[in-house]
């Protein structure tokens, strides 16, 4: 059993657990665990990654669902949901178009993969969990971004009185389009679990993530993507400095650790 899945989450609380990269683990007070973008490949050279060991045995935290927000390798692991699902038969399995279709050819059974777009909505037990656009369909040709060549989702998982924004790999202006922050606001985040980086152009920038927050409303924001491949790394300390002048408090999980977290009241 990992320890993860023997936490005690009190009511009106959630457990997090950050694995690295985009991969994270959510615990309700009901028991539920959702896991987000697993990613823990095997083989892992030196040159491409930080840490030489995967940061889960999968195993060893069976999941209720299993959430993906696109069809990238570091976001839909077919190894890694191969495994997931060979530690628990009764794991559902929710994401874009390409991911669902992806993982249901490496044969996980299609009657537990459930495809969502921007939009639409899928509730069960203790969960519901909302669609929201990541990166625009269009791109911003006004900006000089191209049309992304699959869906990029994000998430809104609430979960009783808690709800949590799962960015996914957000467009690097974000902030900029209504149209995308106004659908996320409305259903109130409290919490936010947010792609960044300094200076990769793909996605927002530490002060466009402080943006986020803002616009979003959040009370308080994690960072993500970022402390699993070599040259895609930065300080959380660095992003957490722009949340100085607002009023989301930044919070920082170490590599591979657990929290708690509750909403301000």
């Amino acid at each position: 059993m990992h320890p993860f899945e023997s936490l005690e989450i009190p009511d009106g609380t959630i457990g997090l657990h950050w694995f690295g990269q985009s991969s994270f683990a959510i615990k309700a007070s009901s028991g539920i665990m959702i896991l987000i973008d697993p990613y823990f490949p095997h083989k892992r050279p030196a040159h491409t990654f930080i840490h030489p060991q995967p940061p889960l045995d999968e195993s060893t935290l069976p999941a209720d669902w299993v959430l993906l927000t696109h069809n990238h390798g570091d976001h839909t692991c077919v190894e890694s949901i191969a495994r997931i699902d060979c530690a628990s038969k009764g794991t559902r399995y929710i994401g874009a178009p390409e991911s669902a279709a992806e993982i249901t050819q490496s044969g996980i059974p299609s009657d537990r993969v459930y495809t969502i777009t921007a939009g639409k909505s899928q509730s069960a037990d203790d969960l519901t969990i909302h669609a929201v656009w990541s990166k625009p369909p269009d791109g911003d040709p006004e900006a000089g971004i191209k049309a992304p060549d699959i869906q990029h989702l994000g998430f809104v998982l609430a979960l009783g009185d808690i709800r949590i924004y799962v960015s996914g790999d957000p467009i690097n202006n974000f902030a900029d389009h209504k149209q995308l922050t106004g659908p996320i606001r409305s259903l109130q985040p409290q919490l936010g679990l947010l792609t960044t980086h300094p200076n990769e152009g793909e996605f927002p920038f530490f002060n466009g993530s402080a943006r986020i927050a803002v616009e979003l409303g959040l009370q308080t924001a994690v960072p993500s993507h970022y402390d699993c491949f070599v040259e895609r790394n930065y300080d959380p300390h660095d992003w957490a400095k722009h949340f100085k002048q607002t009023v989301c408090q930044p919070m920082i999980i170490p590599y591979n650790g657990s929290a708690t977290y509750r909403p301000n009241s």
